[in-house]
């Protein structure tokens, strides 16, 4: 495949739905309302008494009926994230999100009654799924999260509650953060961008324009802060109130804990283990100073390339570049890559309304995942891109399980992304011959490792106390300096940081999304790390049992994954591993001066 037949546009999403009118719509909804009052029907059948044969009909009833409800979910989100700001297409969602809710409710019961068996009774039920590993861990799962579920009619309320109220509610915060547009001056021009194209110019090697493209971000943000804020606040009183108050979850991040079926003292480990690896970014960041020249890193500058080039990766070069890297490694991932851009599912260009960042949506193990990158021509560009498509073979890897276990749990989610984008490096590293080159590509990993471990970790530091004050009482105006207090540990003395910084929080999309989602990064960029480590060292002989992790999907659960590994995520030591990796690739920063 030449690089040129590989353009930058939108995806295709015609293996959802042939289009979004209302007639296909109807037909749609139509078809799931017969199926769901189907499935209703089963009610009446279910009795601990009941025959195994019987349990597992219902069980395949329930998985095919799962795989149509994510079509026009899917085709709703997606559609959405392409675009905004269009009307059509929120109106959409909206009304399919309406409707699921709706179909989600009066399937509640199924859940609910498995949860509420005694241990004894679900035992012998679960001998019907002795053939089908995925169901059975599918019922497994559901047994684990028993004691924070509530009755039916408490449960549908939240659903509705949910639906009318928080999640419309950070739908507005979609709306309003994707609208704004930002104007920097460059060459002398006035330049109007998405935040995406203003965001990639904090790489620039002009000192004053990575501050003016700052200073611009927070200028917006800031016209809008008191408005987030409040979205914010409302957040959090939200996940409190349903999930500690309500469902008896310890505390915020233990919800996210659950989810993630990882245990509360390996999240806190992680995290202490981040918190006390900060003087090892800090050492690099002074060491990155005196390469720019200057006494000491301002916040504006600590993404500044060392070596001063203004080259763009054409798109085509840019996707053979990273197939490429994956055939090095294995050429079923090479070639599970190439399905994404064959089947016409990764949306590429940037455009106003669009959704910024990058994601990865696997919908159903029988369809291709669709990628989402806004693709500027930078070489961090070129990461992004291999960091997605690691997520789609993951996920393709996966695609024997069943939709309800395809998925792996977030921190196992961004093994393959991470591990590929590592692979990308690697291959850069040895293609590479000058001690500047190689200089310039180990700053370039740190920096990502800085991004992706330090940074989402005191993320999630920060919504810690954060919770704990809105709670309290405090203003969203306070969680600036808690905020500010939390850089100026992340940071020590090795970098100057602007006050503007304080109000950073408003303009990160996960804390209001997804609470507590971000340590994720952490636990994936670290667990790589190790594994990269381990595959330098024993070469063909690793991929096997990688390949088989990636596998695995969310079919197993995450400790059982990684103890196959030889991985133990309660010690400290196993997290300091990843750091000591990066402190390795600061001492030959060191020594090449």
């Amino acid at each position: 495949m030449s690089a040129t037949s590989h353009q930058q546009g939108p995806w295709s999403l015609g293996e959802l739905l042939p289009e979004p009118s209302e007639e296909v719509l109807a037909a749609v909804l139509a078809d799931l309302e017969e199926r769901v009052a189907a499935l209703e029907g089963v009610r009446a059948d279910l009795s601990p008494e009941m025959g195994a044969g019987r349990w597992l009909e219902i069980l395949k009833q329930y998985e095919a009926l799962v795989e149509r409800l994510m079509v026009p979910s899917a085709y709703a989100s997606l559609w959405f994230s392409s675009d905004t700001q269009l009307p059509e297409a929120l109106a959409f969602r909206n009304r399919v999100q309406q409707a699921m809710v709706g179909f989600q409710n009066r399937l509640l019961f199924l859940d609910l009654w498995w949860k509420g068996l005694a241990d004894e009774e679900a035992e012998r039920l679960m001998s019907a799924t002795e053939d089908e590993p995925d169901l059975r861990h599918h019922l497994e799962d559901l047994r684990r999260v028993k004691p924070f579920t509530l009755d039916e009619s408490s449960e549908q309320i939240i659903n509705s509650k949910d639906a009318n109220g928080i999640s419309t509610i950070l739908t507005l915060y979609s709306m309003l953060a994707n609208r704004l547009e930002f104007v920097l001056e460059i060459d002398g021009e006035s330049r109007t961008m998405t935040r995406d194209e203003l965001m990639s110019q904090v790489y620039s090697p002009d000192a004053d324009l990575r501050e003016a493209a700052y200073k611009e971000l927070y200028r917006v943000f800031e016209g809008e802060a008191q408005i987030l804020g409040q979205i914010y606040v409302s957040r959090v009183r939200d996940w409190h109130g349903e999930n500690v108050d309500l469902r008896g979850f310890a505390s915020p991040i233990a919800v996210r804990n659950v989810e993630n079926d990882l245990p509360d003292d390996a999240v806190e480990t992680l995290l202490e283990v981040c918190r006390r690896n900060a003087p090892l970014f800090q050492r690099y960041f002074k060491l990155k100073a005196s390469w720019l020249g200057m006494e000491k890193l301002r916040r504006y500058d600590i993404y500044a390339p060392i070596e001063p080039s203004e080259s763009k990766i054409e798109y085509g070069d840019a996707v053979e570049m990273v197939l490429a890297t994956f055939a090095g490694f294995d050429g079923d991932l090479a070639a599970h890559a190439k399905r994404v851009f064959a089947d016409g599912h990764i949306d590429s260009e940037v455009r106003k309304g669009k959704r910024g960042g990058a994601f990865c949506a696997t919908v159903l193990p029988r369809l291709t995942p669709w990628v989402l990158v806004n693709y500027t021509g930078k070489v961090r560009d070129v990461a992004t891109l291999a960091h997605e498509l690691g997520h789609a073979v993951h996920s393709m890897l996966a695609e024997d399980h069943s939709v309800l276990t395809q998925h792996p749990v977030l921190p196992l989610a961004e093994t393959a992304s991470v591990f590929s984008e590592m692979l990308l490096t690697d291959r850069l590293l040895g293609e590479v011959e000058s001690d500047a080159a190689r200089r310039e590509l180990l700053a370039s990993a740190v920096d990502d490792a800085y991004a992706t471990v330090m940074r989402q970790a005191f993320f999630v530091l920060f919504e810690q106390q954060a919770h704990e004050a809105i709670l309290e009482g405090r203003s969203a105006e306070e969680l600036n300096v808690i905020y500010g207090a939390l850089l100026a540990e992340q940071f020590g003395d090795s970098v100057e940081v602007s006050k503007a910084f304080h109000g950073e929080w408003v303009a990160i999309p996960h804390i209001f999304h997804t609470p507590f989602y971000c340590y994720a990064y952490s636990f994936g960029q670290l667990l790589v790390l190790a594994l990269y480590r381990r595959f330098q060292e024993e070469g063909e002989a690793f991929k096997p049992s990688y390949l088989r992790m990636l596998a695995h999907g969310g079919s197993e659960r995450p400790e059982v994954i990684l103890e196959e590994a030889g991985i133990d995520i309660h010690q400290e030591a196993f997290w300091q591993g990843g750091f000591d990796v990066v402190e390795g690739m600061v001492r030959e920063l060191e020594a090449l001066g």
